[in-house]
C-alpha cells in the first residue's frame, strides 16, 4: 500500500534530487511521483534537451552524435541545478560523463535507481525511441551497458532498487533512504 501524502515522512530538501540509472529503470515515472510527494517541481533532462535543441533526442543523436549530445546534456543539467530545489530525471548516460557527475555531486543528491536486466529489457521494449537500443539486440546492449555503468552509478549518494510493481513503492524506498539520511543529522 502506498502511504497517503499526509503520512509521508517530512523530508526537507536543500538541494535537488537527481535520479540516475539505465534507461528503463523508471527515472522519469518515479521522478514525477517523487516530486509530487515532496511537493517540488520535476524536470526530465531529455525533455529539457529536446526543448532547448528544438528536436527529439534520437534526432539529435543521429544529426550531431553522442559527444555533442552529452555536452548539451551537461549544460542543460547545469542550468537546472542552478535553479530551485527539484527532482531531476537524467538520461542513462548523463552520470557517466565525469563533468556532469561532478556537477551533480557538488550541487545535488544523486539516487541510483538500480534495476535488473530482465526488467530493463521489459520496460524499454515498449518504445523504439532509444537511440542506443537501435544499434543491435536490446538485451545484449542493455547487458553490456549495465556491466559498464554499474560501477559509476554506484558512486551515487543513494542506491534504491527499482523493481517490478507500482512505481510508488520505489518512491517509498527513496523517501525512506532520504529520511534515514536526514534523521542521521545530515542535510538534504
Amino acid at each position: 500500500m502506498i502511504p497517503s501524502l499526509s503520512r509521508v515522512p517530512t523530508v526537507r530538501l536543500t538541494k535537488p534530487i537527481v535520479l540516475v540509472g539505465l534507461m528503463g529503470a523508471g527515472k522519469t515515472t518515479v521522478g514525477r511521483r517523487l516530486a509530487q510527494r515532496l511537493r517540488v517541481p520535476f524536470f526530465d533532462a531529455d525533455e529539457q534537451i529536446e526543448e532547448a535543441a528544438n528536436m527529439r533526442v534520437s534526432d539529435f543523436f543521429e544529426t550531431y552524435g553522442e559527444a555533442a549530445f552529452r555536452d548539451g546534456e551537461r549544460k542543460v543539467i547545469e542550468r537546472l541545478l542552478d535553479g530551485p530545489v527539484h527532482v531531476l530525471a537524467t538520461g542513462g548516460g548523463a552520470f557517466m560523463n565525469e563533468r556532469t557527475r561532478a556537477l551533480v555531486k557538488a550541487r545535488a543528491h544523486s539516487v541510483w535507481l538500480k534495476a535488473d536486466l530482465d526488467l530493463l529489457v521489459k520496460r524499454t521494449s515498449n518504445r523504439n525511441t532509444r537511440p542506443l537500443l537501435r544499434q543491435g539486440d536490446p538485451r545484449e546492449i542493455l547487458g553490456r551497458l549495465l556491466k559498464e555503468r554499474e560501477p559509476v552509478y554506484a558512486l551515487a549518494d543513494f542506491t534504491v532498487s527499482s523493481m517490478e510493481g507500482p512505481h510508488g513503492r520505489t518512491v517509498d524506498r527513496i523517501l525512506k533512504a532520504l529520511n534515514a539520511h536526514q534523521k542521521a543529522g545530515k542535510a538534504l
